[in-house]
């Protein structure tokens, strides 16, 4: 009898397990945006500027594979120039400790399956650990590995980085409703 009950209650457990994990799965309701044209035109303006000349550097120094990550990491400084992702320091820093741990990696255990999610798994560890999260600094990470680029990547990356953050200086300041940045370390 006791068995049947314990039975009983551990099935019990297992489908409330079940159902809260698939209501996890739901979602929530949609959030709506109230981003005007306006704005939206100035961000779409500085994405033109600075990848137009990130795309120069980044061509003449033999290295436009990085043009995927600096467009994402556009997207942030310009679209979303207040949030801690688009700051300086995470992004020169997330850049450059992602960019750096693909490259030791793959040169240690060269291109493979498991050394690309080996990479990911490290780079996002060291991003939350050294508080340097930027999405797309994981990319970089994973065109580092991915390209076997050669260590060359690494100052590419991170000159474009300091480049992005200067145009996106210079260029979101001149807005009244913008400030960039929020904070630089």
């Amino acid at each position: 009898m006791n068995v049947e009950k314990t039975l009983q209650k551990n099935q019990q457990s297992v489908i409330l397990f079940f159902h809260s994990y698939l209501m996890k799965m739901k979602g929530n309701q949609r959030i709506h945006t109230n981003v005007k044209l306006g704005d939206t035109i100035i961000s779409a303006g500085g994405g033109l500027i600075a990848i137009t000349l990130i795309s120069f550097v980044a061509v003449m120094l033999g290295y436009p594979m990085i043009l995927g990550p600096m467009g994402a990491s556009c997207l942030l400084v310009f679209a979303a120039h207040s949030l801690p992702f688009s700051q300086p320091r995470q992004i020169v820093g997330g850049h450059l400790v992602s960019t750096f741990t693909a490259l030791l990696i793959w040169s240690v255990f060269g291109k493979s399956h498991l050394s690309i999610g080996l990479t990911l798994a490290i780079v996002l560890f060291l991003m939350i650990t050294f508080k340097l999260i930027h999405p797309p600094a994981a990319a970089s990470a994973m065109v580092a590995i991915n390209t076997e680029a050669g260590w060359g990547l690494l100052f590419s990356i991170v000159l474009s980085s300091v480049l992005l953050i200067s145009i996106s200086v210079l260029y979101n300041n001149l807005f009244k409703n913008r400030q960039y940045p929020k904070q630089w370390i």
